[in-house]
């Protein structure tokens, strides 16, 4: 009897935190480093405690996300955390990485010579395994699709109505975002005090459902939305209302659950 096959290893990090980088970055990239050099920290200016800086050379495995020429090796500056001694971690040779970049305007971009990328945080390397590029491929399956969920900056308004029967009612929230593109969180409440909710992700209610964890919709809403309903985005509705509906958005996060990170997502 053959045993059965190993059980793939899952990726260290988190999905929100691939998809804080895949969504922010213009390239993603999986490299092999071919050298680093450990900056003097007077080389290194702005260096959070904690962190050294490298300059790094590596060689371009493939292009995860981009578009355009890029030279066949890259240099970049990455600041890393010091082991539990407070030294430098080591950088192996042909130590496979991922990127998450951008282009550096004028950089050599031929097939002979090293370009230049600026990495979207300080720490925007991540060690290569085949779980977390996968996942990273993943994001961006979602995220290139037309009408991908947009990120989420804000809720914009809503309201709650109580419904025809004693108990009933029901709280719709449009939410802001940072492309314009409508979102909406309905939640239902029966007579008998149970909630039903779902998240439209377009113009059209009809047919939104509740999505998937580890989706792209899930972290957008996870991940995006407030952790308390601003009760003056409800305009005109009533005290109890506003009650009602903050009540039904405690239901929302409690079901999509903690938005879980292993970093620090990057800044704009």
């Amino acid at each position: 009897m053959q045993p059965p096959p190993p059980v793939p290893a899952a990726s260290p990090y988190s999905y929100a935190d691939i998809a804080d980088l895949a969504t922010a970055a213009p390239m993603a990239l999986h490299a092999r480093i071919y050298e680093a050099i450990a900056l003097k920290p007077e080389r290194a200016p702005g260096v959070a405690a904690g962190f050294a800086r490298f300059y790094v050379e590596a060689d371009v495995v493939s292009l995860i996300r981009g578009a355009g020429p890029l030279a066949s090796r890259i240099s970049y500056l990455v600041d890393l955390p010091l082991d539990a001694k407070g030294k430098p971690p080591k950088l192996k040779k042909k130590q496979p990485v991922l990127l998450f970049a951008r282009p550096v305007p004028g950089a050599a971009a031929g097939s002979n010579s090293t370009g230049s990328v600026r990495l979207i945080a300080p720490d925007a390397q991540l060690p290569w395994d085949p779980a977390t590029e996968a996942r990273v491929r993943a994001v961006l399956t979602e995220a290139v699709k037309p009408g991908a969920p947009a990120e989420i900056t804000g809720i914009a308004n809503g309201f709650h109505v109580p419904g025809t029967l004693p108990g009933e009612g029901e709280t719709q929230l449009f939410l802001n975002t940072r492309t314009g593109d409508p979102v909406s969180i309905t939640v239902l409440t029966a007579a008998d005090g149970s909630r039903r909710w779902s998240a439209a992700f377009g113009e059209i209610v009809d047919g939104a459902s509740v999505p998937a964890r580890d989706t792209l919709a899930w972290y957008r809403l996870a991940c995006g939305l407030p952790r308390q309903l601003p009760l003056d985005k409800l305009a005109g509705t009533a005290p109890e209302d506003r009650r009602k509906a903050a009540a039904d958005y405690a239901v929302v996060l409690g079901a999509l659950g903690e938005c879980a990170r292993t970093r620090k997502p990057p800044i704009d």
